[in-house]
């Protein structure tokens, strides 16, 4: 299937999905919304995935929202609600980017600002180039955040330096949030797709259920107590107990061979 604003490349254990508005900078558009809300209906539910990847075309990962397309919505009497109804779309995508299943890397070449950050922040994984850079950005234009940097980015850096970057609008380099703790890994400018095959490789032979779970027991053991997120951990832990990529990475183990998982 072709798409407008998107590229996939669909690999059994990896799917990578490219922005490719480059001369808009993968500004995210209605039609964006549309055609990444296909992808992943499609892929969601594929037990033998082991990763999700999202990068930009061109200099950019995403400067956010289309701008120009967005004070267009707002003409007439009732451009705030149609705007409104475009952030919830966004809203709900970077929920499903967030609720993926399988772990979501997101790979920052140049420029992650606004509702650019807010994919970045919705992924599980960040890696980026040298020169790329990151920031809320939508103090510089009057705005205020709408698809979930201020809840999000507090949890991800701290609220200080969330509110730094939200009020000042600065672009951040990576070198910085990877200080700060958002950026896993840096790799120099022209080496990023090779720094992405790298972390996909070692994803790839893993046990996709295994990966889910993990996901699962980490994201969800955020929201609760100590002694609730380890019962939690423990209740996954028995249901995982039951899986054949478990009895499969037991019996790799002593018959010293490489596992052969099935995601099940």
């Amino acid at each position: 299937m072709s798409y407008e604003t998107i590229t996939i490349d669909d690999q059994e254990r990896h799917v990578a999905i490219t922005l490719n508005r480059p001369d808009a900078l993968n500004s995210i558009s209605p039609t964006m919304i549309e055609e990444l809300n296909a992808v992943l209906d499609t892929i969601e539910e594929r037990k033998t995935l082991c990763a999700l990847s999202i990068t930009g075309a061109g200099r950019a990962f995403c400067a956010g929202v289309d701008l120009k397309a967005a004070q267009a919505r707002m003409q007439g009497g009732d451009g705030a609600a149609v705007n409104n109804r475009f952030l919830d779309k966004l809203r709900l995508l970077l929920l499903r980017i967030e609720n993926f299943p399988a772990p979501v890397i997101a790979a920052v070449n140049g420029l992650a600002l606004a509702g650019g950050l807010e994919m970045v922040l919705a992924c599980d994984l960040v890696i980026a180039t040298q020169s790329a850079k990151l920031g809320d950005a939508h103090a510089n234009y009057g705005l205020v955040p709408g698809g979930g940097s201020s809840i999000r980015l507090p949890r991800k850096i701290g609220p200080n330096r969330a509110k730094q970057m939200i009020y000042t609008g600065d672009f951040l380099p990576a070198q910085q949030m990877m200080n700060w703790g958002l950026v896993n890994e840096i790799f120099p400018d022209g080496d990023l797709h090779k720094g992405l095959a790298e972390l996909v490789s070692k994803l790839s032979i893993k046990s996709p259920i295994g990966l889910r779970r993990m996901k699962r027991m980490v994201d969800d053991g955020q929201d609760q107590s100590l002694t609730a997120g380890l019962r939690y951990e423990l209740s996954l832990n028995a249901q995982h107990a039951l899986s054949y990529d478990r009895s499969e990475g037991l019996a790799a183990f002593n018959e010293k061979r490489k596992p052969d998982f099935r995601g099940d």
